[in-house]
């Protein structure tokens, strides 16, 4: 596959109402925030679960979309594995690959697995298969708002076991949400790491179509409602891009409308999309 041959960067919004959209495991799984602004915060690492997820269940697991960093899987049987598909004799730890064998396995992974060539890996926990630096990288996504968490109690019926059924209390438990954040995350895929890795146009298209249909995919009761509200691209014609993505991330702003107070759905913001004079041989496009 032939890689991407130019760089992009992107904007993407996404929504979460009543529910809790990434939760701190340090913070009894509270709604991370920011604690000097109590702005919203959602990891990168949260992002590309769901991405991988939607990648796997959308291709079936097949090469060269199948997911190197899946539940349950284990990482070091997975290198050992492409070593063994090439013929190396390598078994764990007990042989060091020598420098050509780890050369042709980190190629190797990079075809087979959809989130090595994507996101990068670390392949030297086992047999070594090296590092990869992944051409596609995101920042921590950020709420326009500051947010409301909340801790709710909720009650259920039904015992654990039968000697609780004379008990005069319902069992109780918590929940963790906030009543609406629209969060901004800011992207970067980088042409020249693309060709290192065989990141490609296919499996660009596929990151556009995973962005817009993975929180679909990722429907659960604690994560309430959420959507992805718009992805806007900027599409550079250079390897190394025609402008500083800082500059282009500018041209994006989000307000909220008056007389709204406090926010509680994507219509309550207005997004506005500055086009003029754009840098000579950037594209802006609005996929979503």
């Amino acid at each position: 596959m032939n890689s991407i041959q130019g760089r992009y960067d992107f904007v993407y919004f996404f929504d979460c109402k009543d529910g809790n959209p990434n939760g701190d495991p340090d913070a009894a799984n509270a709604p991370r925030v920011d604690p000097q602004d109590m702005h919203g915060l959602v990891s990168d690492v949260c992002l590309k679960r769901k991405i991988r997820n939607y990648v796997l269940e959308a291709n079936g697991g097949e090469e060269p979309f199948d997911i190197f960093v899946r539940q349950g899987s284990i990482l070091n049987e997975s290198i050992t594995q492409a070593h063994k598909d090439l013929g190396h004799e390598v078994d764990g730890k007990a042989k060091k690959a020598t420098r050509d064998q780890v050369k042709d396995a980190r190629a190797k992974m990079c075809h087979r697995y959809y989130d090595v060539r994507t996101f990068g890996a670390v392949m030297s926990t086992g047999t070594n298969a090296g590092q990869v630096r992944g051409p596609v990288q995101l920042s921590f996504s950020r709420s326009l708002d500051p947010i409301l968490p909340m801790d709710i109690s909720i009650t259920r019926m039904a015992v654990t076991e039968a000697k609780e059924l004379d008990a005069p209390n319902q069992t109780m438990g918590r929940k963790n949400l906030i009543p609406y954040g629209l969060y901004r995350c800011h992207g970067f895929i980088s042409a020249n790491l693309a060709r290192d890795t065989g990141f490609s146009d296919d499996d660009l298209d596929l990151l556009w179509q995973t962005l817009q249909n993975m929180f679909d995919l990722d429907r659960s009761a604690s994560r309430g409602t959420m959507a992805p509200q718009k992805l806007i691209v900027f599409k550079h014609q250079s390897v190394l891009g025609n402008a500083p993505a800082h500059k282009l991330f500018e041209r994006i702003t989000v307000t909220r409308k008056e007389p709204v107070q406090a926010a509680r759905q994507f219509s309550d913001y207005e997004v506005s999309i500055n086009r003029n004079d754009l840098p000579e041989n950037v594209e802006l496009v609005e996929m979503l």
